[in-house]
């Protein structure tokens, strides 16, 4: 096939430093890359000192401005074949543009993990409601996400979990792709730092997402303090990028608890470590810290919302278990021992090469968006509530771009 012109619009630039989101955005630059296509990310946000280099893998570049008509005739110039939407809202920002300037695209919606599922989570726990209560999905981001979702002719979800969910809301199948984090086979374990080499444990994330937040402060008020009487010896040491003050207050080396700041490798860091000590209390899709732990053999004790969507049947890389003292019981014991920390080793190395070996996902995807490529009008026709929601009276999002356009003349 020849080859094609793939643009992603992205909500900011990658950052595979900072957030797991960053890591897959640039895993699915590089299968396109891989592939032979010409690949362009656009951006309406300011670069950093931490965002990715995707020039050096090829990618061309562009800055885009949000709510600017001055997006349509350069998208129209450049007439991809795909357009790969970074998350839900910057499908609401353009996918009106594209699908006037380009209507022959294919749309991809990347939705990193499903939005709504994260905000109906962290409501619940908010109002110390249980997670499994359903009252709390339907709020007004799932109308925005599910929207966005049935507006593409593809969505990428990252769990088997989410692909479960989406099928409850009655959205076909034939416009979801599971596509996990797209990572190399573990092979050999021989370069992975020894047992004894290891000591104390890790917790990292970006601070910016509410999730890692939130974790934090039970690690610090409720875990930390049972678990340090059972290790008096071990250190919990935390990292992450966007650490603020309110997270670099809780730094106390007299409890043992450490404050660092950004990792400047997460694999690296957290393979000092005996465990990663993650129990999420709220979250959705896969967790990015998990694949770095397994992928450099550290075992995690986390809670089932932690580890829901990343196992599908197969044996944990280490602990889970939600209730507190349990939780607690389990990692000081999978801390000393050595036999079971090497099983929860294995068991991590199966996860990774069953269920997120890179050679098992990356053909299957492109045979895909060949055949949708081929068949894009019967696709959509089958999609019709897809076609409606596309339909000028409808689209809110258009006509409020277009006013703040307006405005800001």
């Amino acid at each position: 096939m020849a080859t094609r012109k793939v643009l992603f619009i992205g909500l900011v630039w990658p950052e595979p430093t900072s957030s797991a989101a960053g890591t897959r955005i640039v895993q699915l630059v590089q299968l396109f890359l891989a592939n032979g296509d010409e690949v362009h990310f656009a951006s309406a946000a300011s670069k950093n000192e931490f965002s990715f280099n995707l020039a050096s893998l090829g990618v061309i570049n562009h800055q885009i401005r949000l709510n600017d008509s001055s997006f349509d005739p350069w998208l129209a110039a450049l007439n991809p074949n795909v357009v790969v939407f970074d998350r839900f809202m910057i499908e609401e920002q353009y996918g009106w543009r594209v699908q006037e300037a380009c209507p022959n695209a294919l749309r991809i919606l990347d939705t990193e993990d499903l939005h709504f599922l994260r905000q109906a989570r962290q409501t619940a726990l908010k109002h110390k409601k249980s997670l499994a209560q359903i009252d709390f999905l339907y709020n007004d981001v799932t109308k925005r996400e599910l929207a966005a979702i049935l507006r593409c002719d593809l969505s990428l979800i990252i769990s088997q979990a989410e692909m479960e969910l989406l099928q409850m809301f009655n959205i076909s199948p034939q416009i979801l792709y599971y596509l996990p984090f797209l990572e190399d086979e573990i092979t050999a374990a021989t370069n992975w730092n020894a047992f004894e080499q290891r000591k104390d444990l890790v917790f990292i994330g970006n601070y910016l997402h509410e999730p890692n937040w939130q974790t934090l402060q039970h690690l610090k008020t409720a875990v930390w303090p049972l678990l340090r009487k059972k290790l008096p010896e071990a250190t919990l040491h935390i990292y992450g990028a966007y650490a603020s003050e309110k997270v670099t207050q809780l730094h106390n080396p007299r409890e043992k608890f450490v404050v660092h700041g950004r990792a400047e490798n997460a694999r690296t860091t957290i393979a000092k470590h005996r465990i990663l000590l993650a129990p999420l209390l709220f979250g959705a899709g896969a967790k990015g810290k998990f694949v770095d732990a397994m992928q450099t053999g550290t075992p995690i004790a986390s809670s089932s919302i932690g580890a829901e969507g990343m196992a599908n049947g197969l044996d944990w890389a280490g602990i889970i278990n939600d209730n507190l003292e349990q939780l607690v019981d389990e990692t000081a014991k999978l801390y000393h021992d050595q036999i079971s920390w090497k099983q929860a080793q294995q068991n991590g190395i199966q996860i990774i090469n069953q269920l997120y070996s890179k050679s098992k996902f990356e053909v299957p995807f492109l045979k895909q968006l060949s055949r949708l490529e081929e068949s894009l009008t019967a696709h959509r026709q089958q999609n019709f509530l897809g076609e409606i929601l596309k339909h000028h009276t409808l689209q809110s999002t258009k006509y409020m771009s277009l006013w703040i356009e307006e405005k800001n003349k």
